[in-house]
């Protein structure tokens, strides 16, 4: 199964922080797992390590560079398809980097793999399956 790794999810699991459940720890740890991270997860913590929110061990490079190695993390890049497809998500959400995942996990296909399902609507996280 393909899953697109949140920018929390993917800082919490590298610090082994309790705020991710097991099953999300499972789904991890899982060989079969495809896991994919977004370009907006690093855009968004270079914001957050420039504002002083997020106190990053390593330099932010070498923190993603090693986040993807250990994870086995795919690139997914932002394209002008998702950013047009912005215009079409409703405002229930207004953070630009969550919208972003959301229009790329509909998109592209993955499951949103996400720490804090309840800043999402249901319909808002289904992605549609790729062949």
């Amino acid at each position: 199964m393909k899953y697109l790794v949140d920018t929390g999810v993917l800082i919490h699991s590298l610090i082994a922080h309790p705020k991710l459940n097991r099953q999300a720890l499972e789904l991890l740890a899982d060989d079969s797992s495809q896991l994919y991270l977004s370009a907006a997860s690093s855009w968004e913590i270079t914001i957050k390590a420039g504002t002083g929110k997020l106190i990053l061990p390593q330099r932010l490079f070498e923190f993603v560079i090693q986040a993807i190695r250990l994870m086995s993390l795919h690139s997914l890049d932002i394209t002008h398809s998702h950013v047009a497809a912005l215009e079409r998500l409703s405002n229930y959400h207004r953070d630009p980097f969550d919208r972003m995942l959301i229009v790329q996990a509909r998109s592209e296909g993955p499951v949103l793999l996400t720490a804090d399902h309840n800043r999402f609507r249901r319909e808002q996280l289904k992605g549609k399956a790729k062949n």
